[in-house]
């Protein structure tokens, strides 16, 4: 896909974004929120930094690192993700591109 970008993510808001466990089970991510932030540009930056939210209703805490997430619009992007909250309704997972 090359480089993503807010605009990619910001059509999927409410999209689910699975993960495949590893022993046929697939966890899935809601993404909950898409935004940009403050901007601080450099001579060739490529995009506009963002922060993305995603919520997993699952009760099992995932470690920060590398995760190859599936979306049925996006197709598979290798994300870093990083837990960030816990509620009632399960943990949420940040991811910051810059």
């Amino acid at each position: 896909m090359g480089i993503v970008t807010l605009d990619h993510f910001a059509r999927c808001v409410g999209e689910g974004f699975e993960i495949d466990m590893g022993t046929g089970g697939l966890l899935v991510f809601t993404l909950t929120e898409a935004r940009p932030l403050p901007e601080r540009g450099f001579p060739g930056m490529t995009r506009a930094p963002f922060s993305l939210l995603f919520r997993s209703g699952s009760k099992v805490l995932l470690p920060q690192q590398i995760y190859k997430l599936n979306n049925a619009t996006l197709g598979i992007l290798d994300i870093f993700l990083v837990p960030v909250a816990r509620d009632q309704h399960g943990i949420i997972y940040q991811a910051i591109f810059n």
